[in-house]
């Protein structure tokens, strides 16, 4: 398992329905916010707060533009 399926995982453990990740979702988060990231980690610590921001900042077009990118590959 990678460390961003490890993360993913663990997110989605811990978070509520509304609140769940996707791969995909994931990589989007990571273009949009690349100054969190070194060395490729994926640390539950240092991001899943982060993430969680970013996620609920989302308006319901950003998530629905997401999904629907998501879909098209």
């Amino acid at each position: 398992m990678t460390k961003k399926q490890q993360f993913l995982a663990e997110h989605n453990k811990l978070a509520p329905t509304n609140l769940q990740a996707t791969p995909f979702l994931l990589s989007r988060f990571r273009a949009e916010k690349a100054l969190l990231f070194k060395n490729n980690e994926w640390s539950i610590d240092k991001l899943r707060r982060p993430f969680i921001l970013w996620l609920t900042s989302l308006s319901s077009k950003e998530k629905e533009d997401i999904y629907q990118a998501a879909q098209a590959k």
